[in-house]
């Protein structure tokens, strides 16, 4: 059974409409700033990619906004936006034929702080009452099928970095093989907290850079590390006979999916890079083409010195010599971390419906090590097939193919 891609939703550091993201695109906007989130007064990281003049009031009344966590809050508006835009708001259709794959990389990370902190001053027996279900990652997908009334599988696949792109393959996988009709599935995080960017601060994952311009710099010969980022996407997969059926508009399908495990470390990649290789070459054969046909691959590019290393390494092996056209759009967003997978596809199923390229921004210095052809303006260019990358911690690996409709 074919998939298709009949809406999407999303909430990112550079817009949260289609024309704010595709303008953001093609302007090069860069969405890095200081934090404000906290005090970051001898705080080695200072930057991150906030949402800009997030307030929750314009989406929850009160109480919502006492029992939903942001990573809650941000996956409800991006699960509603891509409702609205799928065409299926107000319409009836079959809800026990309607999944929530939506997931997150750390879940309620905030709500964890605050009530930690609450049960030091006043005893943890006097918590919220919502902590728990704020906490927990599986909240962000239940939340949506509760509000949306989706009554079939209810699923967060949490593979750190790559949460969403397994999301959005599992979810091809269930419609594909007749499991369901439609599925509303993505990522959503919000970690840009105290604990959240100091716990990575001590892996030396993030950069320190204090440049807004220079900090999340995929494949850049001077990077140092990652850019926190935060914010949702969510995208509405549904069978080309229930989208013909009803009428829906065709964003994009879905041809392809690769997923394995490097089992190697819990942090870094395989310097193999056989496993991410692999992943490349099952979604391209899923999606029965050669490499030669792929356009465009949208990268994981950390700007972590190993993440874009062994990322380059997999690539080469799949394209050989070929220049395969290459980009990064947490150049942009900085690192959504479990959300990351669905908010790159988003910007990549734009750009290819507005035919130019994501661009990777703000490169300067090439690295030797990582000798790819990156789109670094906004190019008109047609895509037919693109290719989305997606690594974890722990080594997960995962990649798609989507097509042009």
């Amino acid at each position: 059974m074919r998939v298709v891609v009949t809406g999407v939703g999303f909430i990112t550091p550079i817009g949260e409409t289609k024309e704010e993201l595709i303008n953001s695109m093609k302007n090069k906007k860069c969405g890095i700033k200081e934090i404000t989130h906290y005090d970051i007064i001898n705080r080695e990281v200072k930057l991150a990619g906030e949402l800009e003049n997030y307030d929750a009031s314009k989406y929850f009344n009160r109480k919502e906004i006492n029992r939903l966590d942001k990573v809650n809050q941000y996956s409800l508006i991006a699960a509603r936006k891509a409702s609205v835009d799928a065409g299926l708001d107000g319409l009836d259709y079959d809800k026990r034929r309607t999944a929530v794959y939506i997931t997150s990389g750390i879940g309620g990370l905030e709500s964890i702080e605050v009530d930690h902190t609450r049960g030091q001053k006043r005893g943890f027996d006097k918590l919220s009452p919502y902590f728990i279900t704020k906490a927990i990652i599986n909240s962000v997908a239940a939340n949506v099928a509760i509000e949306l009334g989706a009554k079939g599988a209810c699923l967060s696949h949490v593979t750190a970095c790559a949460s969403a792109t397994n999301a959005i393959g599992e979810a091809y996988r269930a419609i594909k093989d007749g499991y369901q009709d439609i599925i509303y599935c993505g990522g959503s995080e919000a970690s840009i907290t105290e604990l959240g960017v100091g716990g990575f601060t001590s892996m030396k994952a993030l950069s320190t850079s204090t440049d807004i311009n220079r900090a999340s710099i995929p494949f850049d010969k001077d990077r140092d590390g990652f850019v926190m980022g935060e914010g949702a996407g969510v995208i509405v997969l549904e069978s080309l006979e229930s989208a013909e059926k009803r009428g829906a508009k065709i964003l994009a399908e879905i041809t392809g999916y690769g997923v394995n495990c490097d089992a190697y470390h819990i942090t870094s990649p395989s310097p193999s890079a056989e496993m991410a290789t692999l992943a490349i070459e099952d979604a391209l054969k899923d999606a029965k083409l050669s490499p030669e046909e792929i356009d465009y691959i949208n990268a994981h590019g950390t700007s972590t010195n190993l993440n874009d290393k062994y990322e380059t390494i997999a690539i080469k092996k799949v394209f050989g010599d070929r220049d395969v056209l290459v980009s990064s759009s947490k150049s942009q967003i900085g690192h959504l971390l479990g959300a990351s997978g669905a908010v790159e596809c988003i910007m990549t199923i734009l750009a290819m419906n507005n035919g130019f390229l994501p661009p990777l921004i703000n490169y300067k210095n090439r690295d030797p090590e990582c000798d790819l052809n990156f789109v670094t303006d906004t190019e008109e260019r047609k895509i037919n097939y693109f290719l989305k990358n997606s690594l974890g911690f722990g080594g997960h690996n995962a990649s798609l193919v989507f097509r042009s409709f």
